[in-house]
């Protein structure tokens, strides 16, 4: 194909989910089976679109791409900020393009998230009860009954497909901004999907919130992080002149931008961005909205994990790495932070993950530790062991997920049939021996279980989590001792990974049934797990694409294609950044082979899955037998099972004081004291002028034109007496009138005269 024909591919990829979501919510929303056969259409459009792109881009040799990283690339100008530099007889305009572009850190995205939505979008027909009778109550999940709302669920998991296809194939950080709230958008709306959900808890139940809770929880979280991030978007733009990650991420792009803003403002802009994903892909300290994203339905809750969203805050950092690099060089600080935030999330979240019982919360906690690692190998340098692992934990995240959620279907069967809906069906104390009651189920999680332990060479986890290992033991060798910190520390996250999975598997699935609901349980539909198999599959063949060139110290020959492929993106401006002293990172130094990250890989897994079966599988739990590990962690098992007291901490550090500041000044004091009593002082004064206003007008205008109005009244009814119409009264009248009109000349003549006579005498 030629690269016109790639390039307009490309701007089609994210297409079809997002007009899958208009036409889903204006037309087949009451039409359940065209609806979700249209989300399928949309996503196998994607699927094959981006696999296309994918195939031209393999094919194509490394070389070649490392000298030109971007190969498929289209912008157009969007919108206008304000004319060029005068010049006579110009009459131009800058514009902020939008385009398109494809890497080779783009083509991995590209196989990776349209496959596993897809298998997300199989698996969710079966999991709404497609074909069961319809429920009737919305807002809350109709056991057993197809969803009232299926339309609307398939409606925003198409957007939510297409904002993250989007964020792939920006060539921006605007457009990829705007991916990024959409998918933020979709993630309020599908974690509070059962939006009438309540609980009525009892004493040892585990703890929920309702998904609306849930729902603005993560909504405002991810929030707080999306504004600083934009303050890193806008400082971007200030430094280099653009957004284009291509135009930016050059020697002179940066020459620039260190003569405007300087290193330091380098390692600021780093930090900035770095808290968006630190909020996107729930890291320490924003990290407690990801486990109550548990609330909503399965297949929110692995898009979320693996397919998009906690995915994108780790695409951001690949994608800007050139920056963290540099920022490096700037200020030391900056590689401290991403690496140790990373790596104390890693082991922070794997210590809570060993002692929860909900089925999906020990997965969400599983999620922000695996994060964690990749954060951590970012902080240290390692960009393709972080990508890599962004891929396979992706797959066999997705998987895990999945298979949960094939778990708490079977348990909620069982509920049905025995009439029990007070037990919790994502119990994991409720429920035992499932390995013969859903035995594809069973294989399934139990390869992902594997995968996320890292068993050694078989499962993807351990290729990945290996390469990481060997990175920050490499940074430790150059005489970094922030490597040897990253290392321990992610060393006993990973054990605690493979025991706690471990756990996971033993409580859910060996030994005998512990409550009727497991007892009565039985296999989900071949919408369910077929999936499942898919998922499967990947989880353990996506790591051999990943084997050092120089495992166990042989000379393999370039067998590691996933390192050679993508270091392709990064590659050339790396090396130019690294001869002129702007990054301490070296790209084209291959990490000396060490057989410290294999046993260290090694022990871990191995260790931890012992320590599994020793404590959970070798004696299974029995019906109302306590969690072994609650006797000999005491106190500690509390504080873990509690999750650090994050929640109850925030509570009080931040939710509290806002909620007096909010009450107490806000509410008090400007709202009801100065506002309220500025806007009822100006009311009473005006009330007051009004009522003078108006007994002036009673009383003076109207008042005075009634006494007018009365004395003419009166006038005319006394002068109407003198109108009578008879012509004798009229003459009468007239005479009396002469006749006295006589009498007073007559009275003047006589009383004149008597006056002179007087003068006389």
């Amino acid at each position: 194909m030629t690269k016109e024909t790639l390039t307009l591919m490309t701007w089609l990829i994210p297409a079809g989910p997002l007009l899958v979501f208009f036409l889903i919510m204006v037309f087949t929303n009451r039409n359940r089976t065209l609806s979700w056969a249209l989300a399928w259409a949309g996503v196998i459009a994607s699927l094959v679109l981006s696999w296309t792109v994918v195939a031209n881009m393999v094919g194509l040799d490394v070389h070649e791409l490392a000298h030109q990283p971007v190969q498929f690339a289209s912008a157009h100008d969007w919108l206008p900020f304000g004319a060029c530099p005068p010049i006579e007889g110009s009459n131009c305009t800058n514009w902020l393009d939008m385009g398109v572009a494809v890497d080779a850190l783009t083509t991995i995205m590209l196989f990776m998230v349209p496959l596993a939505v897809l298998m997300i979008f199989v698996y969710s027909v079966g999991y709404h009860n497609y074909g069961s009778p319809r429920g009737m109550i919305k807002g809350v999940p109709n056991h057993g009954q197809e969803d009232p709302l299926f339309s609307r669920f398939f409606a925003l998991m198409s957007l939510f497909a297409g904002a993250m296809l989007v964020l792939v194939v920006a060539d921006n950080l605007l457009l990829l901004f705007i991916g990024w709230e959409i998918m933020g958008f979709c993630s309020y709306a599908l974690i509070g999907f059962w939006y009438a959900r309540d609980y009525h808890l009892e004493p040892g139940d585990i703890p929920h919130i309702t998904p609306r809770q849930a729902a603005r929880k993560a909504f405002m979280t991810t929030r707080i992080a999306d504004v600083v991030m934009l303050l890193g978007i806008v400082l971007f733009y200030r430094s280099f002149g653009t957004l284009n990650f291509s135009e930016a991420f050059t020697l002179h792009g940066f020459e620039h931008a260190i003569a405007g803003i300087g290193l330091g403002g380098i390692a600021v802009m780093t930090l900035l961005l770095f808290t968006g994903a630190v909020g996107k892909s729930a890291q320490w300290p924003l990290h407690t909205w990801l486990p109550d994203a548990m609330e909503g339905p399965t297949p929110v809750s692995a898009t979320i994990h693996a397919a998009a969203m906690v995915s994108a805050g780790i695409y951001l950092l690949l994608r800007i790495f050139p920056l963290i690099a540099v920022g490096f060089e700037g200020h030391e600080a900056v590689g401290w932070i991403i690496a140790g935030i990373g790596a104390f999330t890693a082991l922070m979240a794997a210590t809570i993950a060993v002692t929860q019982y909900d089925v999906k919360g020990v997965l969400a906690y599983s999620t922000i530790s695996q994060l964690g690692f990749m954060v951590a190998a970012i902080g240290t340098g390692g960009y393709v062991a972080a990508a890599f692992h962004l891929i396979t934990h992706a797959f066999f995240k997705a998987l895990l997920f999945l298979a949960s959620g094939s778990v708490i279907h079977g348990m909620e069967h069982g509920a049905m049939h025995v009439h029990d809906h007070h037990t919790d069906p994502q119990d994991m104390r409720y429920m035992g021996g499932l390995r013969h009651k859903m035995p594809v189920t069973f294989w399934t999680f139990l390869i992902g279980g594997m995968a996320l332990s890292g068993l050694p060479f078989i499962t993807a986890g351990f290729w990945s989590k290996d390469e990481i290992f060997a990175h920050a033991f490499a940074e430790f060798e150059h005489g970094h001792p922030l490597g040897l910190v990253v290392l321990v520390m992610l060393a006993l996250a990973a054990f605690l990974t493979a025991f706690y999975t471990t756990r996971q598997l033993a409580l859910t699935f060996a030994g005998k049934p512990r409550t009727p609901l497991a007892e009565h349980a039985h296999e989900s539909n071949k919408f369910m797990t077929v999936p499942l198999m898919v998922l499967a599959f990947f989880a353990i063949v996506a790591g051999w694409v990943g084997i050092p060139d120089h495992f166990l110290g042989q000379d393999l020959g370039e067998i590691n294609v996933f390192h050679h492929f993508v270091i392709t993106t990064i590659k050339e401006p790396m090396i130019e950044l690294y001869k002129e002293g702007l990054t301490p990172v070296n790209v084209k130094e291959e990490i000396t082979w060490s057989w410290i990250p294999l046993a260290t890989s090694l022990v871990v897994a191995l260790g931890g899955i012992g320590a599994g079966v020793l404590v959970y599988g070798r004696n299974p739990l029995k019906k109302e037998q306590p969690d072994p590990l609650i006797r000999p962690l005491g106190p500690l098992h509390t504080f873990l099972n509690h999750k650090w007291y994050w929640d109850e901490l925030y509570h009080v550090i931040f939710y509290r004081p806002t909620a007096w500041f909010a009450e107490t000044f806000v509410y008090a004091w400007a709202d009801q004291g100065l506002i309220d009593g500025t806007l009822h002082l100006t009311a009473r004064t005006i009330y007051a002028v009004g009522r003078y206003c108006k007994q002036f007008e009673e009383v003076v205008i109207s008042g005075g034109v009634d006494k007018i109005k009365d004395a003419f009244f009166w006038l005319s009814r006394e002068s109407r007496l003198l109108q009578s119409g008879k012509i004798q009264e009229y003459v009468l009248y007239s005479g009396l009138l002469a006749v006295a009109l006589v009498i007073m000349m007559l009275f003047v003549s006589v009383y004149g005269g008597l006056e002179r006579l007087a003068g006389l005498f």
